[in-house]
């Protein structure tokens, strides 16, 4: 008999592992969302790995990190045209230089 209780021994060890890592409450909460859903996605495996990746981060982390990228997309715009400014003026040839031998 103790063959038989090693098997569920070791399964009752998995899944307090499972419960212990958030494992069990990520996937509740991402089945409840597919469930809640008013039109169910054509592809629902693609459904829970995307809800999957989101770390378990809220909304507002989500937004504050959207408002960031594009901030910092702005500033990568605004920095590229100043670099092309400025590799334009190092390209002019001074005024009044002469070019003498």
């Amino acid at each position: 008999m103790a063959h038989y209780r090693a098997p569920d021994s070791k399964r009752e060890q998995f899944r307090r592992y499972l419960e212990k890592t958030g494992v069990v409450d990520s996937l509740t909460s991402v089945l409840v969302a597919l469930y809640e859903q008013p039109e169910k996605p054509n592809n629902a495996l693609e459904f829970v790995k995307q809800h999957l990746n989101s770390g378990g981060q809220s909304s507002a982390d989500s937004e504050a990190l959207q408002q960031e990228v594009i901030h910092l997309r702005q500033r990568c715009a605004r920095l590229v045209e100043e670099n092309k400014e400025l590799k334009s003026r190092l390209n002019e040839p001074e005024d009044g230089a002469s070019t003498e031998n």
